[in-house]
């Protein structure tokens, strides 16, 4: 079993329209060009491939890809999109299903490590993505850096939107490395000014680079490459996110 929050349906049928910017030219370009390089002509596997907003792009690109995904809402959504043979996916968690086939990328986008919410269950991720790997294949992780810097003492949150349709922001346990990100999302187009927000939460495990490193060493990965983004910027002490790619050893 995993500690991951199962996604409803509800959320599965709003999520493309909430993420519009994450599906934009601007952010998924570098993205997939970035992943289409590693996979080279080999196949692709996406961990919580969700309703595709990266895995049918690539698809497209004419990397052969298959999806993991525990939510079936989500895969259903996906499935509208692209058929089942073109892009296949498999209902279960990305720490333990395994699929048929050997891939030269293993991927995770968009902070979803964070929802297996222990370290052991996120050790078992970095173990079966080394599981599903070729000799010479990388797994990727797109991840937040947590943005601890920005809580003085004694406060316990952090803003990550403001904006005219939605307020977010993090709250944390220190002890556990859990978050929860709640979010205040105004329905319809904001026109009007009822004041009218829809709220929603999850929680997430929260892990540093240094920590991401050494998990991949017990799978047996290599640290390749870590950039700021998937543009290739470097990744500094500034940084607010990076991208981490571990090789399995030839």
């Amino acid at each position: 079993m995993t500690s991951s929050e199962l996604w409803t349906r509800a959320t599965a049928d709003r999520y493309d329209a909430e993420e519009v910017q994450m599906s934009s030219a601007a952010v998924l370009e570098p993205t997939l060009a970035f992943l289409a390089e590693l996979a080279g002509d080999g196949p692709a596997l996406e961990f919580a491939i969700g309703t595709g907003r990266v895995g049918v792009p690539l698809r497209e690109r004419g990397v052969p890809l298959v999806g993991i995904e525990l939510s079936e809402h989500m895969a259903a959504v996906l499935r509208h999109k692209v058929d089942g043979h073109t892009l296949p996916v498999v209902i279960g968690d990305m720490a333990t299903t395994v699929v048929p086939g050997e891939f030269t990328l293993v991927y995770l986008v968009y902070n979803t490590i964070t929802n297996l919410l222990t370290q052991d269950e996120q050790v078992e991720c970095f173990r079966n993505a080394a599981r599903h790997l070729a000799p010479g294949g990388r797994f990727v992780i797109e991840l937040g850096v947590p943005p601890l810097r920005f809580l003085p003492p004694g406060q316990v949150a952090v803003p990550f939107d403001v904006s005219e349709q939605h307020l977010g922001f993090d709250t944390f346990d220190l002890v556990e490395q859990i978050l929860v990100s709640h979010h205040f999302t105004r329905d319809g187009d904001g026109s009007d000014d009822d004041g009218r927000y829809r709220r929603s939460k999850s929680r997430h495990r929260y892990a540093w680079p240094a920590e991401l490193d050494l998990m991949a060493r017990i799978a047996g990965l290599e640290l390749e490459r870590r950039v700021a983004d998937w543009d290739g910027s470097p990744f500094t002490q500034d940084s607010a996110k990076h991208v981490s790619v571990w090789r399995k050893p030839a």
